[in-house]
């Protein structure tokens, strides 16, 4: 899902709770049963430390002011929209733009949001437009501007442009590119297109009818007035060069809620309210609330935490080990919130992509039954335990909760079972030697290394659990944390990783993330960009795909999104690991505070208590 983005919006994927010290020296032993009961007195405990405050939302009206002080743990690596792959990144310049559309996720519902929009079928022709109209007062302005006429007017050639030439643009390998196409009935592709009507109209044409054609429309861009002379006078690299951290800030048009004013490299972001925002609350006054954002830049975890609880932070993404220490506090200035189960999930995913990886490796990792050995050695439910404090469950359901598409009775059948995975291995030819170390059929022992972003000490912990389980059965994973950046270049150009893990998203919709389920796609993680499907179960996942996106029956719908779930269920591309609870410390002297994960904090209704 294509949604609005915050320029601080608490995003947490943490658990808490307490650990359960082991028995020895002498002292009383405990069954397992008593342990169980012991942890969940413990997480009880825990849970009625914190509020719940779950939307939907009913914001009161407020008033504008306020610094918000918060805090990333990297510098920005760009202020341009299309080289942002980090989160830090994410967080910096998401203030800067906004989306056509937005999707009430309690009413489920979309919604105007830079555009009204309307849906024109064609059942004759097998045929549809979603046609747009840009709201009037639109403008990319810089900081400082007294009126917004001062900007650059946005209009449809914005949008226009951004599809084609950018989104568009295989080179440019953005995520929204494999969105765009259709398969259609006689199975050749069809592109999506865009049309222009006026300056403030255009359509999208959608050469088949489609079950949900504002998810796939639904976009953010950049400033055209920048970007098509970039294009046009240096190729791609003119518009990839754009906003580079070097750049003078106060210089990055915005049309969303802020502006960046200040770029301190190790020490600070500051984004100003955008005054010229096109959004109003009730009273008529603009959006958001806040004044100032703060957003210090703060490596060390450890030190985001005293920043915290020391009055300098305004929020907090709690840490398992810190919940404790935050709930029993005495008459804090601040309240811990519980948002609920996590819709996303840690993945771990086994490289199927024979470019640039050794081919014993990849020899055993195309094979499923490996794969599903490798699920049924993981240990979700310690890991919940050991990582997350007991606040965490283990991931059984490929579609979370929210999707239409749900369906409870497909789950994950391979759960933890060291004898099954053990069975699994040796039908494929892999047994332990008389040392206890597995090997395949040509004597190669089963050892591969594992990465994660090396600020992640949750990912290091959770591959570490999984090291250990494999290594009951002899098999070894050497886990080697990588820079952020390393990761990334492995992902998308080098595939010279053999196993990974990093914090995947929901798929709140049943054809959301084209660029990674489609083999075509460029995140296609296990074996991106495929010109024709590389097996027969990605063959009938790029079918199903397409099939679902197009099929309006609702039956019919369910039967296509029920294949499509054993499917990935059973051929474990990606091993989700756990959903664990996520929870939020607010200061207190910020109103309009509601927290869960449909939608987070909505940071654009905080205002100060009077």
């Amino acid at each position: 899902m294509k949604g609005t983005f915050r320029p601080f919006a608490v995003v947490l994927v943490v658990g808490a709770g307490l650990a359960i010290a082991g028995c020895g020296g002498g002292g009383e032993e405990v069954t397992v049963e008593e342990a169980a009961a012991k942890r969940e007195e413990n997480r009880n405990e825990l849970l009625a430390g914190v509020v719940e405050r779950p939307g939907p939302p009913d914001f009161q009206p407020g008033v504008v002011g306020g610094t918000w002080v918060g805090a990333i743990k990297n510098d920005p690596k760009t202020f341009n929209i299309l080289t942002a792959r980090d989160g830090d990144t994410g967080t910096t310049i998401a203030g800067l733009s906004d989306f056509l559309a937005d999707y009430d996720p309690y009413t489920k519902r979309w919604l105007p949001n830079l555009c009204d929009f309307e849906i024109i079928p064609d059942e004759a022709g097998d045929s549809m437009r979603v046609v747009f109209t840009l709201r009037d007062d639109l403008y990319w302005t810089l900081p400082g501007m007294a009126d917004r006429r001062e900007g650059v007017k946005v209009t449809s050639d914005d949008v226009i442009f951004w599809y084609d030439e950018i989104e568009g643009d295989p080179e440019l390998q953005q995520p929204g590119y494999a969105g765009q196409f259709i398969e259609m009935p006689d199975g050749s592709e069809a592109r999506v297109t865009i049309e222009r009507i006026d300056d403030r109209r255009f359509a999208f044409v959608y050469p088949r009818i489609v079950a949900n054609p504002l998810l796939s429309s639904n976009m953010d861009f950049g400033p055209r007035y920048i970007y098509q002379p970039a294009k046009e006078e240096s190729g791609v690299e003119g518009v990839l060069n754009l906003f580079s951290v070097d750049t003078d800030v106060t210089q990055i048009p915005s049309i969303g809620e802020y502006h960046i004013v200040e770029y301190s490299p190790g020490v600070r972001v500051v984004l100003n309210r955008n005054p010229h925002y096109w959004k109003t609350d009730d009273a008529g006054t603009s959006l958001p609330y806040i004044e100032e954002v703060v957003l210090r830049i703060v490596p060390d975890r450890n030190t985001e935490y005293l920043l915290f609880k020391d009055g300098t932070k305004d929020s907090y993404s709690v840490r398992p080990e810190d919940l404790e220490e935050l709930v029993s506090a005495e008459n804090p200035d601040y309240t811990v919130y519980n948002g609920g189960e996590t819709f996303g999930t840690n993945w771990i995913v086994l490289n199927q992509n024979p470019d640039n990886m050794d081919p014993i490796v990849n020899s055993w990792f195309v094979q499923t039954k490996f794969r599903q050995a490798m699920s049924a050695l993981m240990n979700r439910e310690r890991i919940a335990q050991q990582v997350y404090r007991g606040l965490a469950s283990p991931a059984r359901y490929f579609f979370p909760a929210i999707n239409p598409m749900f369906n409870p009775d497909i789950e994950l059948a391979f759960t933890f079972d060291r004898a099954r995975a053990v069975g699994l291995l040796s039908e494929i030819g892999i047994e332990r030697d008389d040392e206890g170390v597995m090997r395949d059929s040509d004597g190669n022992a089963i050892e591969f290394d594992i990465i994660m972003g090396a600020e992640s000490n949750i990912g290091i912990d959770i591959a570490n659990v999984f090291a250990d389980e494999l290594a009951e059965v002899g098999i070894t994973m050497n886990v080697r944390p990588v820079d952020f950046q390393k990761l990334v270049e492995s992902i998308t150009s080098t595939y010279d990783w053999e196993v990974m893990l990093f914090g995947g998203w929901a798929q709140p919709w049943p054809s959301s993330g084209s660029n990674i389920w489609q083999s075509e796609g460029n995140f296609h993680l296990w074996n991106p960009l495929q010109e024709e499907p590389a097996t027969e179960w990605e063959a009938r996942l790029d079918y199903l795909y397409n099939e679902g996106r197009f099929t309006l029956n609702r039956d019919e719908r369910l039967a296509i999104y029920d294949e499509f779930q054993e499917i990935v269920l059973t051929e474990l591309p990606v091993l989700f690991v756990v959903h664990p609870l996520s929870f939020a410390a607010v200061r207190d002297k910020w109103e309009n505070v509601y927290y869960d994960m449909l939608r987070r904090l909505d940071s654009s209704y905080l205002f100060l208590r009077p």
